[in-house]
């Protein structure tokens, strides 16, 4: 990504398009499109048991090409509104996508902050790649959204997502009762914070 520009932070498809990559040490994050659908389906299908405990229920259809394009359509209005930014995580070397990354909640005025989640397909898990993706979106954040504050919340018996946060640099705020809804029932959170100005470990990759 370009640096900042001097007039203020970008916004909408002039901060995220199809063209758009961020470029990490073992990742490249890009929009989702819809050549990206089998890959997609077939990366979800095989990783739906490691997934299913950590995210919210999926919807009968949900891997089908007609629920992928209303995916779609959904997170070009997001952008389109500035009020979230979806990337596809692939390998550097291989091109192979592994898993996602969402900015979801974007608040301007005084906040000015984004609630981040993420999903890393099984065979792909516990290899860096997911650390090294949040480590990459962190100046697309800060530095072309102009964002202050990134939020993370998740499950407290979540010890790989917990490890991954801290590493990175994220600061562990709080407890929230009954959060979100996820696999069918209402969840207890975790709650992390990264501020513009936090100090970024760039160096530990391993998820173990």
């Amino acid at each position: 990504m370009s640096a900042l520009p001097r007039s203020g932070p970008l916004r909408g498809t002039a901060a995220l398009n199809e063209s758009t990559v961020l470029a990490g040490k073992l990742t490249r994050l890009k929009m989702p499109v819809s050549a990206d659908y089998t890959e997609w389906s077939t990366l979800r299908a095989e990783s739906r048991h490691f997934l299913k405990p950590w995210e919210p229920t999926w919807p009968r259809d949900d891997l089908t090409r007609m629920s992928f394009r209303r995916r779609l359509r959904r997170y070009h209005r997001d952008i389109r509104a500035d009020e979230g930014y979806a990337f596809f995580v692939y390998e550097g070397e291989t091109g192979r996508l592994a898993g996602g990354i969402t900015l979801a909640h974007v608040k301007r005025g005084v906040t000015q902050s984004c609630s981040m989640g993420y999903w890393m397909g099984e065979r792909f898990a516990g290899q860096g790649i997911m650390g090294d993706a949040v480590r990459t979106i962190v100046p697309f954040c800060f530095e072309t959204l102009g964002l202050n504050r990134i939020e993370a919340a998740t499950l407290p018996h979540n010890e790989r997502s917990i490890r991954l946060l801290k590493r990175v640099g994220f600061t562990e705020e709080g407890y929230a009762r009954r959060f979100l809804c996820i696999n069918g029932a209402w969840r207890d959170h975790v709650l992390f914070g990264l501020v513009n100005g936090d100090t970024i470990d760039p160096t530990r990759d391993e998820e173990q």
